[in-house]
Parts: C-alpha cells; sequence; structure tokens
C-alpha cells in the first residue's frame, strides 16, 4: 500500500475507506442478527428455567439454574384439547400428515411440470395459469368446498383428510417450481431420447430426474415447512388428540388458566419448531443452491 501511495496519492485514504465500509457493514449485520435471534434466545433460556425464577426475574434474564423437568412435561404430561397426555400425540400427528403430503405433492409437481414442459400440448399454458392460480388464493375461500369434500369421502377429522388438503393445495407450488426448472432443459436432449424410441416415463426417469434433485430439494423443504407450520385447516379440520401440533400450540397459547406456564409453553414452541429449523439447517444452503440453479440453468 504504501508503495502504491508512492503513484497514487488517494490510494491510502480509499483503502482505508473501503476498510472502514466493510467494518460498517459487518456491525450492521451483526446488530441484525442479534436482533433477528433475541425473541428464540428468550424462548430456549425460559424453557430451562424454573418458572419461580421467570415470575421474580422476567422474562429475559440468565436461568440461574437450568433444567430439562419443563421438556419432560411438556413430551408426556401437559394438558392440551382436553387431555394431559403431553403434546407427543400431535407431534406425531404432524409427522403423519407433513411426510406424505409433502411426498405426493412434490412427486404430483415434478410430473405436473415434466408434462408442462416437455410434453407441451393446445392449451398447456391455459392449463398452467390455472393451476398457478392456486398459488395467489386465500385458504379461507377453499373452506368451505373442502368441508363438503372431506364429508362426501368421510374422511373428517382425520389425518388422511389433512394429508389430501395439503396434497392438492400444495400442487400449485410443487407444479410452478419443477414446470419453471424443467422448461430450461434443451429440447433437443428431450427429442433425442423420443428418436431413440424411449417413451413418456422412461425420459422422465431416465433423463428429467436425474437433473432435478436441486429443485426437488426446493420444493422438499417449501412443502415441508409449509404443511407443518399451517394451521388453518388444522383448526378447522380436525378437533381432540387428532390435531397436529400447530392447533395443539394455539389451544395452549389460548388457555383459559390463570396462570402461564412460561417455561413449559417455550418447551412446546421449541418443539414444535424443531423440525422445520432441522429442515433449515441442515438443507438451506441446498435450498439456495437450487432456486439459483433454477433461475440461471
Amino acid at each position: 500500500m504504501a508503495e502504491l501511495a508512492i503513484y497514487d496519492p488517494l490510494a491510502t485514504t480509499v483503502g482505508w475507506r473501503h476498510r472502514r465500509a466493510r467494518i460498517g457493514v459487518y456491525v450492521l449485520l451483526v446488530v441484525v442478527a442479534v436482533y433477528a435471534l433475541l425473541p428464540l434466545a428468550v424462548i430456549v433460556l425460559n424453557s430451562f428455567r424454573d418458572l419461580d425464577d421467570i415470575s421474580h426475574r422476567g422474562l429475559i434474564a440468565i436461568p440461574l439454574a437450568f433444567s430439562l423437568a419443563h421438556w419432560d412435561v411438556v413430551w408426556n404430561k401437559f394438558c392440551v384439547s382436553g387431555g394431559c397426555h403431553g403434546i407427543a400425540p400431535f407431534f406425531y400427528n404432524s409427522l403423519e400428515m407433513t411426510i406424505p403430503a409433502t411426498i405426493i405433492s412434490t412427486a404430483i409437481g415434478a410430473i405436473n411440470g415434466y408434462v408442462l414442459s416437455a410434453w407441451r400440448f393446445k392449451g398447456s399454458e391455459i392449463l398452467f395459469n390455472i393451476i398457478t392460480l392456486g398459488v395467489f388464493m386465500p385458504g379461507q375461500m377453499v373452506l368451505l368446498p373442502w368441508a363438503m369434500t372431506l364429508g362426501t369421502l368421510g374422511l373428517t377429522n382425520t389425518i388422511g383428510g389433512l394429508v389430501l388438503i395439503h396434497c392438492v393445495q400444495g400442487l400449485s407450488f410443487t407444479t410452478l417450481f419443477c414446470r419453471n426448472y424443467y422448461v430450461n432443459i434443451p429440447d433437443d436432449l428431450i427429442k433425442a431420447a423420443r428418436i431413440d424410441g424411449a417413451g413418456f416415463w422412461r425420459i422422465f426417469r431416465r433423463i428429467v430426474l436425474p437433473l432435478s434433485p436441486p429443485i426437488l430439494i426446493v420444493t422438499v423443504i417449501w412443502q415441508f415447512t409449509g404443511i407443518w407450520n399451517e394451521f388453518l385447516f388444522a383448526i378447522v379440520f380436525s378437533s381432540g388428540t387428532g390435531q397436529p401440533i400447530t392447533a395443539a400450540l394455539i389451544g395452549l397459547a389460548t388457555a383459559g388458566t390463570s396462570v402461564h406456564e412460561y417455561n413449559v409453553e417455550s418447551a412446546a414452541v421449541l418443539i414444535g419448531a424443531l423440525p422445520p429449523l432441522l429442515i433449515y439447517f441442515f438443507g438451506g444452503r441446498y435450498f439456495m443452491r437450487g432456486l439459483t440453479q433454477g433461475a440461471i440453468k
């Protein structure tokens, strides 16, 4: 830098300004990160604190002693939706609902995207626009049709009914993601496979699917997180011990008790948020990579 300053007197000043700008950016990012993570930190700390400690020292404080007893209570004993079996049944309900709904909606969305991109037909663009219309349709608009459908099929207040709802509701997103990704596959590749005698399913298995992991990871993460965190359909179309964990948490928050057990409630919130957090923790980089590849491929 000293040698450069001999030829350019402004080099030292510019270099210092550049370093100050970088330091300022890092400081701003740290402040924003701390501000964003503070609520999560408060919930985590309160889940290990005794209720007396929270009552005397407030919600924002370092625990005097760490205890896992509240986690056992919320998992096995806490009273939710008229029963005192903890939130374990509701957690398993969410797994039984989310995993098959994610797999089915992603698989059908991949097939839809493949058809609408590689096997175009008259009216395919109109059909694609109709399917993606569901992306912008609020869930409140379909409550009555779904109530009639579930009643006709005998799936009211069942996990199977919720799986059906989320499979259909998720098709708009999965079809949109997969179609926009598959449309960038070179047409010559598909045409060459047709000339070699490959049919619809063989092209899908041998050519399209091997190119699909980036977008499939995106759709799986998107669907799993959205279905797990959804609560409108969970509240309307399930009750009692047949509810997923989001409905149980809402019932926990609105319970008419005079004393709020903030430590137990914090542990319940963390248990409910754990699967989506793990999904993003282990798959977040693949999520961003898949979105990027789909945008520039």
